[in-house]
């Protein structure tokens, strides 16, 4: 043999797609080792289930109201009467220190339809988190509910209304069953 018939082709293609492969496995296999160090940063299952609740509200009497704990926080959910709805709906947005329309405060059904009667904030106080006593327990001047830690006064759509706390009854993350029949809260 003579060195003319010895010469190598080098195939660039074959080369390149060598590479590309072998760095390719270098990345998925670091992904696998780095994910089990990832995943133990999560919260664990049992912490998850604890931060979400379905609470049916077909059972709310009108001018009824349900406290929920989800996570350690208070939930109120409410079912307004008539009266109280017209009351949240006729409220000057001017004179609220936080203004939101009622409507505003509310989350649609599955079919894309506000269910005034139903209700659902956070039963934490904004000054300083003191869980407010809720309508119809004769405190308050609005309605609504009351904080007697440092008088804020809110009114039946959870606006505030007067006191010393700076914003409204937050409305948590929730969202309604397929037949409006239960509001699932999530933190």
């Amino acid at each position: 043999m003579t060195d003319e018939t010895m010469t190598e082709t080098v195939d660039e293609d074959r080369r390149d797609f060598i590479h590309i492969a072998a760095g390719a496995a270098v990345v998925g296999g670091a992904g696998a080792l780095a994910w089990p160090f990832v995943a133990q940063m999560l919260p664990a299952l049992d912490t998850r289930a604890a931060s979400s609740l379905e609470v049916p509200v077909t059972g709310i009497p009108e001018g009824g109201e349900i406290r929920v704990l989800i996570g350690g926080k208070p939930f109120f959910l409410r079912h307004r009467t008539p009266a109280e709805i017209a009351a949240a709906e006729n409220v000057d947005l001017a004179v609220l220190p936080d203004p939101q329309t009622d409507d505003e405060r509310l989350v649609p059904l599955a079919d894309g339809n506000l269910n005034p009667a139903i209700l659902v904030v956070s039963g934490s106080c904004t000054h300083l988190g003191c869980v407010p006593v809720g309508p119809g327990s004769n405190t308050g001047d609005y309605g609504g509910w009351y904080c007697p830690c440092h008088g804020s006064h809110y009114d039946t759509s959870g606006r505030i209304r007067k006191g010393p706390a700076p914003a409204n009854l937050p409305v948590p993350t929730y969202t309604y069953n397929a037949d409006g029949s239960a509001v699932t809260i999530s933190l």
